[in-house]
């Protein structure tokens, strides 16, 4: 792996001007949903990250996601509550990715989640904001770099997934003709939660940024009608953006799919200030930059399946082309289209990562 050609200082002011599109940057901002655990360990294994680090620090584990996330050029470290999980079932198999998951790939079962009717409901054994721990954050508020921010991440506003998870996605479609109050019970309970935890989250003054995240499509369109999305997902996501908005914070969503039936909601009614995850066979980031770049920021966008089968002269062309279309007046972050998955080879992720440094607006 070769190392980046330039130094790049973070600058979380910087990144959230650029965000709330004010003005061409002085550089480019990256920003990911995350980079799957297995990239950063051989990251940090390649370029010496771990070196001086006591392995039995109780904070050892954030104390490297800082090293590594300041190598890599980012301006924030990801973080949410401690403790936040939802029983769920599941089914695994075999990782055959390059670097490989040693304890394989784990899917939901999209047939029969743990909440099926109301005794499952009342049963289910729901998380409480009041249980869970804001160490994580208590540490990154006090040692974090003065020029690095804290984006609030993790199981947090997953109303569209979590329904799909808890009830299972053949469920849903049954239960959104035959069992609608159910459905309301959940997404109700949903959104006391996640209004909860944010409300802890928010109390962070170095938490700069809100980032939502609601896989609502596939390919060809939304996962569920976008009348039962405006009826059951979309009012707890505006919620959360009134949240954020109220304490000065703009509001990202992360959203995989097929999205345009519902764009003009989650702009006009939920409020969204950034919009990630883009892939070519949907929406080019370049050409959604044409029709809403003027609105809102858009996130990312270089496209997975591209990363990972093209090479390295490709990787850093196209690059550069997304930032001469996205870049001008702002609203654009340099980084891939969903995740930095552990198949995704690093050398092109990295070289994604030096190109937008070499880049000058």
């Amino acid at each position: 792996m070769k190392k980046f050609s330039l130094p790049i200082k973070p600058d979380w002011e910087a990144l959230v001007a650029c965000i709330r599109r004010r003005g061409t940057p002085q550089r480019v901002h990256f920003i990911e949903l995350y980079l799957d655990k297995e990239i950063q360990s051989a990251i940090v294994e390649e370029f010496g990250l771990l070196n001086g680090l006591d392995a039995t620090d109780r904070y050892a584990d954030l104390k490297r996601q800082v090293r590594l996330q300041r190598f890599l050029g980012y301006d924030y470290i990801r973080q949410g509550v401690d403790g936040l999980n939802f029983p769920l079932r599941s089914h695994k198999v075999a990782d055959t990715a390059a670097h490989q998951r040693a304890a394989g790939r784990e899917f939901v079962d999209e047939s029969r989640g743990p909440i099926t009717s109301w005794e499952e409901f009342e049963k289910y054994p729901w998380p409480r904001a009041e249980d869970l721990s804001t160490e994580s954050l208590e540490w990154l508020e006090a040692n974090l770099p003065d020029d690095m921010c804290i984006v609030v991440h993790g199981k947090f506003a997953h109303f569209a997934e979590f329904l799909n998870w808890l009830m299972g996605y053949e469920t849903l479609c049954y239960a959104l003709y035959d069992q609608r109050d159910l459905v309301h019970a959940i997404t109700d309970r949903l959104e006391q939660l996640f209004a909860a935890v944010l409300e802890r989250m928010l109390a962070f003054p170095r938490v700069k940024l809100i980032w939502g995240s609601d896989d609502m499509g596939f390919r060809g369109g939304t996962l569920i009608s976008p009348a039962d999305l405006r009826e059951f997902v979309l009012p707890g996501h505006k919620k959360m953006a009134a949240m954020a908005h109220a304490a000065g914070r703009p509001y990202l969503l992360h959203c995989c799919g097929q999205r345009k039936e519902i764009m003009e909601d989650l702009i006009n009614d939920v409020q969204i200030d950034a919009v990630h995850s883009f892939e070519d066979t949907i929406e080019d980031v370049r050409e959604a930059k044409q029709r809403y770049g003027h609105r809102i920021a858009l996130l990312g966008g270089i496209d997975l399946d591209f990363l990972c089968r093209s090479d390295e002269a490709a990787v850093r062309a196209r690059v550069r082309d997304t930032l001469d279309k996205c870049l001008p007046g702002g609203g654009y972050c340099l980084g891939t289209g969903n995740s930095v998955a552990n198949y995704v080879p690093i050398t092109n992720y990295l070289a994604m990562l030096d190109e937008g440094r070499r880049y000058r607006p």
